[in-house]
C-alpha cells in the first residue's frame, strides 16, 4: 500500500523538477538573447534615424541658402567650410557606424555575462582576470588607443576630409582616405603616405574655407610705380565676373603695391582670394594676363646690372 502510494508521488515530483529545469535557466538564457537582439535593433534604428535627420537638416539648410540667392562667394565659402551635403553625409555615416559598433559590443558583452551567470560560471575570477588583462593590454596598446581617439576627434571636428589638401608636418598631399586609425595621403609626386592619427601633432588644411593666391610681378626698378599699378589694376578689375574665373575667385584681386626692390628688379604683389584648391590656376592666369598688359603698355621687365653698373635688359 505504501509502495503503491509512493509511485504517483515520485512521478509528480519528477515532472515538477523537469518543468522547473525547462522554465528556469534555459528560458532565462533565451529571454536574454532575444532581449539583446531586440535592444540592439531598437538602438541601431534610433541611430539611423538620428543620422538621417542630421543629413536631411544639412540638405534643407543648403536648399534654403540657395533659395535665398546668397552671393556666389558666400556659397562657395559655405560649401568649403563643411556645409557640403556629401561631406556632411560621409561624416554622419561614419559616426553612425561607430556608434552602432560600440552599442553592439556593449549589449552582447552584457548578454554574454548574464548567460554565463545563469549557467553557474563564476564571474568573479573571470572579471578579475579580465581586469588584469585589460590593464596589460592597455599598456601594450597605448599607441592604438591614441590613434583611435585622435581619429575620432578628427572626424567629429571635421578637421579634414577626403579630397582636402593638408600639411601634416611629415607629408603634404591630398587626403584619399580617413579612418579611425590612419590617414592616407598622396603627395604631388604620387607617393602615398600612411600616417597614424595619433602621430599627427598639428594639421594644416589648405582646402578649408578659402585660399589666397599670391602673384609677384617683377618689372624694371626704374619704371613709374603708379603707371605700373594702374595697368595691373585695370587688368585684374572685373576678373571675378570673367567666365574663366567662375567658381574660382571669391573677390576681385587686390594689388598690394611694391613688395621688394633688389638690383635691377622691382617686384609688385597682387593678392587673390580664391576658392579652396583653386589658387594655383588663378595665379597662373593672372600672371599671364598682367604680362600681356605690361607688354602692351611698354613697361620693361627686370634689368640685370652689368659688371660696371650699367643696366641691360634681361632675357
Amino acid at each position: 500500500m505504501t509502495c503503491a502510494g509512493s509511485v504517483p508521488q515520485l512521478a509528480s515530483v519528477t515532472s515538477r523538477e523537469v518543468w522547473e529545469q525547462i522554465t528556469g535557466a534555459p528560458l532565462v538564457i533565451v529571454g536574454v538573447i532575444v532581449g539583446a537582439v531586440i535592444l540592439r535593433w531598437l538602438i541601431h534604428r534610433a541611430i539611423r534615424r538620428v543620422v538621417q535627420t542630421s543629413i536631411d537638416r544639412a540638405a534643407a539648410r543648403e536648399d534654403r541658402t540657395a533659395r535665398l540667392g546668397s552671393p556666389r562667394g558666400i556659397r562657395l565659402l559655405e560649401e568649403a567650410a563643411g556645409f557640403n551635403r556629401e561631406r556632411h553625409r560621409q561624416r554622419a555615416a561614419t559616426m553612425g557606424g561607430l556608434l552602432r559598433s560600440v552599442t553592439t559590443f556593449v549589449i552582447f558583452t552584457i548578454a554574454l555575462l548574464t548567460v554565463m551567470a545563469e549557467l553557474g560560471v563564476p564571474l568573479g575570477p573571470l572579471l578579475a582576470s579580465a581586469g588584469i588583462g585589460g590593464v596589460a593590454l592597455g599598456f601594450g596598446a597605448q599607441a592604438l588607443v591614441k590613434d583611435f581617439l585622435s581619429g575620432l576627434f578628427m572626424i567629429v571636428e571635421d578637421q579634414y576630409g577626403v579630397g582636402d589638401i593638408v600639411d601634416t608636418g611629415e607629408a603634404t598631399g591630398t587626403v584619399e582616405d580617413v579612418t579611425l586609425r590612419v590617414t592616407r595621403l598622396r603627395d604631388s609626386s604620387g607617393v602615398v603616405w600612411y600616417i597614424r592619427n595619433g602621430e599627427i601633432i598639428r594639421i594644416g588644411n589648405i582646402s578649408q574655407g578659402w585660399s589666397t593666391g599670391i602673384v609677384d610681378i617683377p618689372v624694371a626698378y626704374d619704371e613709374d610705380v603708379e603707371h605700373v599699378m594702374s595697368v595691373i589694376r585695370e587688368t585684374v578689375h572685373g576678373l571675378q565676373d570673367d567666365e574663366a574665373f567662375q567658381g574660382k575667385l571669391l573677390e576681385e584681386p587686390t594689388p598690394a603695391g611694391v613688395e621688394s626692390v633688389s638690383g635691377g628688379t622691382m617686384t609688385l604683389r597682387v593678392f587673390a582670394k580664391c576658392a579652396p584648391n583653386q589658387q594655383w590656376g588663378v595665379v597662373r592666369e593672372i600672371r599671364e594676363r598682367v604680362k600681356v598688359a605690361l607688354d602692351r603698355a611698354g613697361i620693361r621687365g627686370p634689368q640685370l646690372l652689368g659688371p660696371y653698373g650699367d643696366a641691360s635688359r634681361s632675357t
